[in-house]
């Protein structure tokens, strides 16, 4: 029987079990799908600021961005 959250526990942001909150994007579900407007500008942004501009391309997926996002902030020292 699973314990009821107490009144100031938020299961959203203090789960129990993390092993959901960090997923690596090869394992998304929706990660085939076009990157977001958001994940398109932040990867714009970035691949300038590191002067990289190969770094950005409109046409990939949501996974591939994450991980040239993620790339990019560590990098540059954002991570």
């Amino acid at each position: 029987m699973a314990k009821a959250a107490t009144k100031n526990e938020n299961p959203k942001t203090a789960p129990k079990d993390a092993s959901n909150r960090v997923k690596d994007p090869d394992q998304w579900t929706t990660g085939g799908e076009p990157m977001t407007g958001a994940q398109a500008s932040y990867l714009k942004t970035l691949s300038e600021e590191a002067k990289e501009p190969e770094a950005f391309d409109p046409n990939i997926d949501k996974a591939e961005a994450s991980k040239r996002i993620d790339a990019l902030r560590r990098d540059a020292g954002h991570a």
